[in-house]
């Protein structure tokens, strides 16, 4: 597996998006879905990485979104149906952790929803070190989202 910095515009990238924003809105209320879309995937402050199979299928992309003073926001991760359980999501996780510790962030903070489809994202964050907390910069209490944050140190 390759994790790599990319352009979340290229077009297997597009529908790996495309089908996580739409399980996101068929499992959660439109106002509690905070998965961004490739546009706001592009800006500057956001590091998008993808995991690619050594021939180069696309197997599960995250993000990283800065949001200053040392916390970074670990934003839509997704591995592909036919990659899960096979540690795509915990490699890409541990790059978005690397990448903001290499950027001198202290901390990663993460938002995801409470219903049980997120069951295996909770125990992926929380196999991480990362721990429940409340809302971190814009987000509000919601009882659709669920909170968690990871100290890690300075390069």
């Amino acid at each position: 597996m390759q994790i790599s910095v990319a352009d979340p515009a290229v077009p297997d990238v597009v529908a790996l998006l495309t089908e996580h924003l739409a399980d996101m809105h068929a499992t959660s209320p439109a106002e509690s879905v905070h998965a961004l879309d490739v546009e706001r995937l592009r800006a500057t402050h956001v590091t998008f990485l993808t995991a690619r199979a050594d021939e180069g299928g696309l197997m599960g992309v995250g993000a990283l979104a800065e949001l200053g003073d040392g916390h970074a926001e670990v934003k839509s991760m997704r591995t592909a149906h036919a990659h899960r359980g096979a540690g795509v999501a915990a490699a890409v996780l541990g790059a978005l952790i690397e990448a903001a510790r290499s950027r001198g962030c202290t901390r990663v903070s993460l938002e995801t929803g409470t219903e049980a489809y997120f069951a295996a994202a909770h125990r992926l964050y929380e196999r991480a070190g990362f721990t429940p907390c409340g809302p971190f910069g814009s987000y509000t209490e919601d009882p659709h989202s669920r909170f968690y944050t990871l100290a890690i140190d300075s390069p």
